[in-house]
């Protein structure tokens, strides 16, 4: 078994959308619907009472946080959300019968009402890849390579993301095949620079590391 997650280095993270289009193009989300909401967060002054150009902001991508103790999953008439061994909390289509209770219940506004399928959809950590070994695309299509993703039962020290492209005898198209590890690519980092969205008692499992120097907002 494992428990998986996706953990995201704001310090790196550019805003530049990839992570949002990719999903929407290899998951087929409608238009107008997202399974990543990158958001931008400021600017905000760096002290009290400071001005331009002393601000700062950064973006922060927002999906499904596959909660430890999700209450999408609790609600649910007819346990068509429900937790993969893995960790992740999924949809089974089948079972869905459109009622929203898991939309209203979700503290984070990240799942929607396919109309024309009558279906809740939402972020599945692209499990059609994961189970075969794959990153999520989100992961795999990062530009700034600021996300990871991994087992939290192995330690966020080796969540994997994949190589860069100018990495030494490593193509472009092997570069999926090729992971690095996040203690082995990132600035150095905390636990304290770990965060995580608000918990309203379900539990977000999706961390973002931001370090000192910036100040993380709710």
């Amino acid at each position: 078994m494992a428990n998986y997650a996706i953990v995201t280095d704001l310090n790196r993270c550019t805003g530049c959308l990839a992570c949002t289009v990719a999903c929407k193009a290899i998951n087929g989300v409608p238009v107008g619907n997202f399974w990543i909401k990158t958001l931008r967060v400021g600017p905000h002054p760096k002290t009290e009472g400071a001005q331009f150009p002393d601000v700062e902001m950064y973006f922060l991508p927002v999906q499904c946080q596959h909660c430890e103790n999700p209450e999408c999953v609790k609600v649910c008439p007819t346990e068509a959300s429900h937790v993969r061994e893995d960790g992740t909390i999924q949809v089974d289509k089948s079972k869905c019968i459109g009622c929203q209770f898991c939309a209203m219940a979700c503290p984070y506004g990240v799942r929607y009402l396919n109309e024309e399928e009558r279906v809740v959809e939402k972020c599945t950590m692209c499990e059609q890849r994961i189970s075969q070994g794959e990153l999520p695309q989100c992961v795999s299509q990062c530009g700034a390579r600021a996300r990871f993703f991994g087992d939290l039962d192995q330690g966020v020290d080796n969540f994997e993301g994949p190589a860069h492209p100018d990495s030494p005898g490593c193509q472009y198209d092997e570069m999926t095949k090729t992971r690095v590890k996040l203690k082995d690519y990132v600035e150095p980092y905390s636990e304290s620079d770990i965060h995580r969205l608000v918990d309203a008692g379900n539990g977000p499992k999706l961390m973002y590391l931001m370090r000192e120097g910036r100040k993380w907002r709710e």
